[in-house]
C-alpha cells in the first residue's frame, strides 16, 4: 500500500466515523490520555505527507473503533512503499477494507448511529476493548469534577469509538455492548444538563436498547434512573424509579441499588409519603454498607458516600425528620471543601435540609456558599436546586433569594 493509499484510508476512517480533522484529533488524544495530536497533523497524515509511528497507529485504529494490528501492518505496507516502490496496484490489493469497514454508519445523530451498530460486526483484540472499557468508567467519574458542557463532547466522540468498534467485532459483543449503553446513559445526562430533553430521551432510550441487546438489567436501571429527573410529573418519576428497582436486584448490584433507593425515598418523600420514603432511604443505606463502587458497574463510580448523603439529606429534608441535624453534620465535615460538580449538588440538599429543619441560620450561612459554588459551576441540578432554596429562605433574606432565582434562569 502506498503512504498516499493509507492515507487515503485514514480518510475514509474518519469520513465514516463522521467527523471533522479536528474531532477526529479530539478521538485520538482522548484514547491516547494527551494532547499532542491537532487538526493540521491529521490532514498531513491524510494527504500522505506523514505516516504515523506504530503508536499513533494504535490510537487511530481505537479512535476509529479498529482492531489496531490491521491498521499497523497497513502502515507498515505503507512505510515499505515508501522507502522501496514496487508495481502494487492498491485498488485490486485485498485488505480489510474489503470488507464492512466502510459501510454503514451514516445516521446523523450519535445515538442512533449507535442504534444501527448493534448485533454487527468482526472481532475486535482484548486489549483495545479494555481501554474503550476503561475510557468509559473514567468519564463517569470526570462527571463528579468537570462542568457538563466540557466533557459532553468527549463523550459524544467516545460513544462513536465505541459505535464504530461494535461494528467490528462479535467476540467482545456484549462487554461493548454495555459500555456503549453507559456512555449513551452520560451523553443524555450531560445532554439534559445542558437544556435539551429531547437528545436526552434519545440517549437513555438507546441505553435501554443496549441493556436488552447485552441482557443486562442495571444498565436498564440507569437508564430509568437519569430519565426520572427530567420526567414532567411525580408520578412519573415514582414509576420510573419503581421499574428502576426491579433491575437492581442480586449480588453485584449494590452500589446501584443505594442510589435508586436513594433516588426512589427523595420522590416519595417530595410527594408526602413519608414512611415509604423513611423505608427507600434504609434500604439505599443497607444496599451502601454493601457496595463495591469501584467493583461494580463502571457508571456507578459516581455514587461516594457524600452522594448517599445527599440523597439522605433530601429525604430527611424534606419530612423535617429529627435525624436531620446529625446527617447534616456528618455531610458538612465529609464534603469538606469539595466544589466539585457533585459537592455543589450536596450543598444545595445540605442548605435545603437546614432551612426545612431546625437550622435556618446555619442554613443561611449553607446558602451563601452554595451560591457562590453554583454560579461557578452552573448545572442543571444546581439551578433546580437554586430555585427551590429561593423559596425557603426567610423574608429578611428576599436579596439572597433573589440571587438565587438569578442563578436558577
Amino acid at each position: 500500500m502506498s503512504s498516499n493509499a493509507f492515507g487515503h484510508l485514514l480518510l475514509r476512517l474518519r469520513v465514516e466515523a463522521r467527523r471533522t480533522q479536528e474531532e477526529q484529533a479530539a478521538a485520538i488524544n482522548a484514547i491516547s490520555g494527551r494532547d499532542t495530536m491537532t487538526r493540521r497533523e491529521v490532514s498531513r497524515y491524510e494527504n500522505g505527507q506523514n505516516i504515523p509511528t506504530n503508536h499513533t497507529v494504535t490510537h487511530i485504529a481505537m479512535a476509529c473503533g479498529l482492531p489496531p494490528d490491521q491498521l499497523k501492518r497497513e502502515a507498515t505496507a505503507a512505510r515499505a512503499q515508501r522507502r522501496k516502490p514496487q508495481e502494487v496496484n492498491d485498488v485490486e490489493r485485498r485488505t480489510f477494507l474489503a470488507g464492512p469497514v466502510v459501510a454503514a454508519g451514516l445516521a446523523s445523530e450519535p445515538w442512533a448511529r449507535l442504534a444501527h451498530a448493534l448485533g454487527k460486526g468482526t472481532p475486535l483484540d482484548s486489549p483495545s476493548v479494555e481501554a474503550l472499557v476503561e475510557r468509559s468508567a473514567d468519564l463517569h467519574i470526570s462527571e463528579n469534577h468537570l462542568p457538563a458542557r466540557t466533557l459532553q463532547q468527549n463523550v459524544v466522540t467516545h460513544l462513536d469509538t465505541i459505535t464504530a468498534a461494535l461494528r467490528h467485532t462479535r467476540t467482545h459483543e456484549r462487554v461493548l455492548t454495555i459500555a456503549a449503553g453507559e456512555t449513551a446513559a452520560l451523553a443524555g445526562w450531560l445532554a439534559w444538563d445542558l437544556g435539551d430533553q429531547h437528545s436526552a430521551l434519545a440517549y437513555y432510550k438507546v441505553t435501554a436498547d443496549c441493556a436488552e441487546a447485552a441482557g443486562h438489567p442495571p444498565l436498564r436501571a440507569l437508564a430509568l434512573t437519569y430519565a426520572s429527573y427530567g420526567a414532567e410529573t411525580p408520578a412519573r418519576r415514582l414509576e420510573l424509579l419503581a421499574e428502576a428497582a426491579q433491575h437492581v436486584r442480586g449480588p453485584g448490584n449494590a452500589t446501584a441499588a443505594a442510589w435508586v433507593h436513594g433516588r426512589h425515598g427523595e420522590e416519595l418523600a417530595a410527594a408526602g409519603e413519608a414512611n415509604s420514603a423513611l423505608r427507600s432511604l434504609d434500604r439505599a443505606r443497607v444496599s451502601y454498607e454493601y457496595a463495591d463502587p469501584s467493583g461494580e458497574q463502571a457508571w456507578i463510580r459516581f455514587m461516594t458516600p457524600a452522594r448517599l448523603d445527599a440523597l439522605a439529606l433530601s429525604v430527611l429534608g424534606q419530612l423535617a425528620h429529627p435525624e436531620l441535624s446529625d446527617v447534616a453534620t456528618a455531610a458538612t465535615e465529609r464534603l469538606g471543601n469539595d466544589l466539585s460538580g457533585a459537592g455543589v449538588v450536596i450543598l444545595g440538599d445540605l442548605a435545603a435540609a437546614l432551612l426545612r429543619g431546625s437550622g435556618a441560620e446555619q442554613g443561611i450561612d449553607v446558602t451563601r456558599k452554595f451560591l457562590t459554588a453554583t454560579a461557578k459551576r452552573p448545572n442543571t441540578m444546581g439551578r433546580v436546586r437554586a430555585l427551590a432554596i429561593a423559596g425557603q429562605l426567610p423574608h429578611r433574606e428576599r436579596e439572597l433569594a433573589a440571587e438565587l432565582r438569578a442563578v436558577a434562569s
